[in-house]
């Protein structure tokens, strides 16, 4: 292994690993579903002999998740799928667990993140954990000799699975992946109110600035969008939302929200935050109808939805004005403020923890039933992406409902009946 783990690129790993001993252990007694699991997973270790490589935001949450994943007894290598997202002293607390190699590090240029990308290929995975799509497109670039002894793998976020579909259709994705984020449990918990409150808090503790009054513009309507627009909303701010497909335009109009085009939104916009997962959102002729002092926040998974290239081009001058806000002055005298050089802000910010808790502890109780299903069912999957079976999505609510202490009804065998049955009319 050429590339050094992260133990060996810190000058104090020993406190490094204290300190993110602490954070994971925090993590771990506020995730009832990882618990479950990882007691299921270790009395039976359903993973020995298998060795799974990962690309995630590693820090406290994910580290729990990896932490299960050997202790259901596979080799588990890890690195980053954002330059900005790792706690280095995360990822050292989880190169010193027993059957963890970590190559994470926080602040690397395009050469490290890929070289520690391909640093966990190196293990010859068997199963494949990613966010973004980063590690499987390296995997079919660059290692192709190895698809035929990988049974599988699970892709976490929605631009991952944007990227997995469209390999799937033209034919160009050769082991199966299931699409995590299409599941109830992360699309309805994750993405709306993880993805919302990570979002929001994240931008106040970067500016110190209070939503109450302003006009938040938020791009895109899925289920991220939806989810920041409802917490930006409940903090007494003005939401607009822009969109490009009607029905989810449509549904925002119906939900109370202003709907505008970005070229109208651009000229209203106090803080503009954009969930769609595409590039291009906000550009130059954006640029030139914000209001002096606007603040610009990215939620999707890669920085190209704001357009930095162009912003700079237009600035005069550029200087960060306070830790992760970098201000773009244009010709007039208007500061433009862009966060966290427009990466993920709940994640990449400089106080940034990701989502919360509870809500990952639901994201990645369904990961880890997927993997131990891609193992224990590979040949029940074709090459390409396919939907998590609704029984493992159902079993991650049910160990959440239980640890919460909420008891719900069951159907009885009559009204299973009646709900079969196309038989039954007036």
């Amino acid at each position: 292994m050429s590339h050094p783990t992260i133990t060996e690129q810190l000058s104090d790993p020993e406190s490094a690993r204290e300190s993110g001993r602490k954070k994971i252990e925090w993590a771990r007694q506020h995730m009832p579903i990882m618990t479950a699991v990882a007691e299921e997973f270790g009395a039976e270790t359903p993973l020995e002999g298998e060795v799974v490589a990962m690309a995630m935001h590693v820090e406290a949450k994910t580290a729990v998740l990896t932490e299960v994943l050997a202790e259901a007894g596979a080799e588990v290598a890890i690195t980053g799928c954002n330059p900005l997202s790792t706690h280095d002293d995360v990822s050292a607390a989880l190169d010193a667990v027993d059957g963890v190699t970590s190559y994470a590090k926080r602040e690397v240029d395009d050469e490290e993140y890929y070289a520690a990308i391909e640093a966990t290929i190196d293990h010859a995975p068997t199963v494949t954990v990613d966010d973004g799509g980063d590690l499987v497109m390296a995997i079919h670039e660059n290692y192709p000799e190895l698809i035929d002894s990988i049974v599988g793998g699970c892709e976490e976020t929605t631009t991952g699975v944007h990227r997995l579909r469209a390999m799937d259709d033209d034919g160009e994705l050769h082991y199966p992946m299931f699409a995590v984020n299409d599941t109830p449990m992360k699309r309805l918990f994750d993405n709306v109110h993880g993805t919302g409150e990570a979002s929001l808090s994240n931008i106040a503790m970067t500016t110190n600035l209070s939503f109450a009054g302003k006009n938040v513009v938020v791009a895109g309507y899925g289920y991220c969008g939806k989810g920041v627009a409802m917490k930006a909303s409940g903090q007494n701010a003005h939401v607009i939302v822009t969109e490009v497909e009607p029905r989810r335009a449509l549904e925002a109009h119906m939900e109370g929200y202003e709907v505008a085009s970005m070229a109208e939104a651009a000229e209203k916009g106090d803080i503009f935050v954009t969930t769609t997962g595409n590039r291009d959102v906000i550009v130059e002729e954006h640029f030139e109808a914000m209001q002096d002092g606007v603040v610009l926040a990215n939620a999707g998974h890669f920085n190209v939805e704001i357009d930095l290239d162009g912003l700079d081009e237009m600035a005069v001058g550029r200087r960060e004005v306070r830790d992760g806000v970098e201000e773009f002055e244009l010709p007039d005298g208007r500061r433009i403020n862009v966060l966290a050089d427009g990466r993920l802000v709940n994640l990449a910010s400089p106080v940034a923890m990701g989502h919360p808790v509870e809500v990952m502890d639901q994201s990645f109780g369904v990961q880890a039933v997927c993997v131990r299903e891609m193992v224990e069912n590979s040949d029940a999957y074709d090459a390409g992406v396919h939907e998590v079976p609704d029984d493992l999505d159902r079993e991650v609510a049910e160990i959440k409902l239980e640890a919460e202490g909420i008891e719900i009804d069951e159907l009885t065998a009559e009204q299973t009946e009646y709900m079969d049955s196309w038989q039954h009319g007036t």
